[in-house]
């Protein structure tokens, strides 16, 4: 009931914002308001059409602000807490809704990135080539298996046009940060292209040994040899190479350590309109990464115990898929498929393979009308743990084509990682665990003003999740190992989210998530999760090709724990506030010049110190400046 009346009063304050404005807002946003999407349902659909929570990020909105990273921008949406360990190119976490950080499915064009096992590394994911970011929140096992427990962040990349383009960006910034990015894009009606290529380096924030780089080429070609048949393919090779002077609690303590991760990531779909009434899909996704760890001689003859010491991974995913929509009628398409992945991981902390087989289906009626059902299910056929199944159910109506109202419903689940399977020597590993599962659902409103412009939702979730793979120091059970599926939590929340214009050219947006995890066994709350989130963004025109942005950032106390000491300690993060400020100016010329537009950015304007995790200090003031020629449209 508590919760009940909180998300009364919250969507009654909404409703409140919808007083009507005289002035439409005219300045860009970095979130798309009336989209199509495709991540949620496999299936291009009007945003308002999905049963679940969807936020879509424009890339070239994000670039605009100067958000360089896909983490950064993350920190915009709704419900999404992004923990970083201290300097640039840390390892970075998403929390989304309250679930773990391996929680979340992250494709690019498709192909998934993480590793066996949900976790994913968002540092090195950068915005340079990025089109749009579709969050999707909520269960989404169903159509993407593992990992897809709290939700999908799917990366789309830019992809050409007809018309010929270039672009060339560059700039500079404060600890000796430097980035320049090149793409050149075209094409016709039967194939078009896109090349894109980046690099960016940092000296870091301590003093010495914290250089950091992320290098990045990737290439989109989009065949239509006839009106029937779309094909694409998409490569992309990533590397980042991360230079650290931090022990395992932040303590500044060696010279020459780091870490990389390098690998290709390739996509390739064959879309076949086989009558009016069904289309056939083929596809192929591959994914390679090469994860090292080097620490050699701190000074020359130096043998500690912590003096050269070398690791090498390799992780290979490959995905092959099969699906055909069937229109039954114009509003409504049945779509089933399958999936057979094999996963792959040697080197120096294991050598194994497993592989999964799935078949999936699903049903929207009414796509695109006042009422839109979906219904889906799903089969996994694992190597490891057996046959498991997931479903959803969800409904979206138009209650007087104003208001919006959703609710769903399903299941989620995540396989165990290899270490958590195959692990031996000092920890060892149980081949027995079973997939860690999840039971959400959640319920929102939204509401659009009459000029369409003035957008307010609210959205209840609650997760249960259980099966949770637990480590324990000491071996349990006959055979002794050191990994067991005991755990359970409970993550609920409000989200809120409003845009409004404010006064001539000026526009508003806003989100806060209230947010309560809970461990049954402890009754504390989960690590680095904070129960309160809020952010403000203010952007408008200026000198009419101007346009200033400001946004805030509230991150409420967190739960933590201290390594510094044995046992650990248990800690409570303050709360920080972070605002960023930007501002972009487009020089327009005559006669079908070159555009230039110049670009500067002041992150942490107020030099706020905090720290996302116990002893790892976050980066303070951060200036950059920046320019970009275009050539074409």
């Amino acid at each position: 009931m508590t919760q009940l009346r909180l998300l009364g009063t919250l969507f009654t304050i909404t409703l409140s914002l919808l007083t009507p404005f005289s002035l439409v807002a005219q300045s860009p946003d970095t979130v798309l308001l009336s989209p199509i999407v495709v991540t949620a349902t496999r299936y291009p659909i009007p945003a308002a059409s999905a049963a679940t929570t969807v936020t879509v990020l424009s890339g070239a909105a994000l670039r605009a602000q100067g958000i360089a990273t896909v983490a950064d921008a993350l920190r915009l949406v709704p419900g999404a807490a992004v923990v970083a360990t201290g300097s640039f190119g840390g390892q970075t976490s998403l929390f989304l809704r309250g679930g773990e950080s391996d929680y979340v499915k992250v494709l690019i064009d498709g192909v998934p990135q993480n590793q066996p096992g949900g976790f994913y590394d968002f540092a090195s994911l950068g915005t340079e080539d990025v089109e749009r970011i579709e969050v999707v929140r909520g269960p989404v096992s169903v159509l993407y298996g593992s990992d897809a427990v709290t939700g999908v962040v799917h990366v789309m990349t830019r992809a050409g046009g007809e018309r010929a383009n270039a672009r060339i960006a560059f700039g500079a910034g404060s600890y000796g940060s430097e980035w320049g990015q090149a793409s050149v894009a075209g094409g016709g009606t039967a194939l078009r292209y896109a090349v894109n290529a980046a690099r960016h380096t940092t000296d870091g924030i301590y003093a010495f040994n914290n250089g950091y780089r992320r290098d990045l080429i990737g290439a989109r070609l989009q065949l239509h040899p006839d009106a029937r048949t779309e094909a694409s393919i998409v490569g992309r090779y990533t590397e980042g190479v991360f230079h650290f002077p931090t022990d395992f609690v932040g303590v500044p303590s060696d010279s020459d350590q780091n870490t990389s991760s390098r690998g290709p990531s390739l996509a390739f779909e064959l879309r076949r309109t086989l009558s009016q009434r069904v289309t056939a899909h083929l596809s192929t996704a591959y994914h390679r990464e090469v994860s090292r760890y080097d620490d050699g001689q701190d000074s020359p003859g130096d043998t500690s115990v912590f003096c050269c010491s070398h690791s090498r991974d390799v992780v290979r995913r490959l995905v092959l898929g099969a699906r055909t929509d069937v229109h039954i009628t114009a509003a409504t398409i049945l779509s089933g498929g399958i999936e057979l992945e094999r996963q792959r991981q040697d080197g120096t902390t294991l050598d194994t393979a497993r592989h999964n087989n799935s078949a999936y289906v699903q049903a929207l009626v009414g796509a695109g009308r006042s009422l839109s059902l979906t219904f889906g299910g799903r089969v996994d056929e694992n190597q490891q743990f057996g046959r498991h199944a997931t479903g959803r159910a969800g409904l979206a109506a138009s209650l007087g084509g104003l208001t919006l109202a959703r609710v769903s419903i399903g299941t989620g689940f995540k396989e165990p990682s290899f270490f958590e399977n195959f692990a031996s020597g000092f920890v060892v590993g149980n081949p027995d665990l079973r997939p860690e599962q999840s039971t959400s659902w959640e319920a929102g409103v939204s509401r659009t003003s009459l000029d369409g412009r003035r957008i307010v939702s609210i959205t209840y979730f609650d997760q249960r999740f259980r099966n949770l793979i637990q480590y324990s120091p000491v071996p349990m059970g006959a055979d002794s190992v050191n990994y067991v599926n005991v755990g359970s939590a409970v993550a609920r929340g409000v989200e809120l989210w409003a845009y409004v214009p404010v006064v001539g050219r000026i526009t508003l947006s806003a989100n806060y998530t209230l947010l309560q995890t809970r461990d049954p066994a402890t009754g504390q709350r989960l690590q680095r999760r904070p129960n309160h989130t809020a952010g403000v963004r203010v952007a408008g025109h200026y000198a009419r090709e101007g346009i200033i942005d400001v946004t805030a950032r509230f991150t409420g106390t967190r739960d933590d724990q201290d390594f510094s000491t044995f046992p650990a300690t248990p800690v409570v993060l303050p709360a920080y506030t972070v605002v960023d400020a930007s501002l972009q100016y487009q020089v327009r010329w005559p006669n079908r010049m070159p555009g230039i537009r110049l670009t500067g950015r002041v992150a942490n304007l107020f030099d706020a110190r905090y720290e996302e995790v116990i002893r790892f200090r976050s980066p303070r003031r951060t200036i950059q400046v920046g320019g970009e020629v275009r050539v074409g449209r």
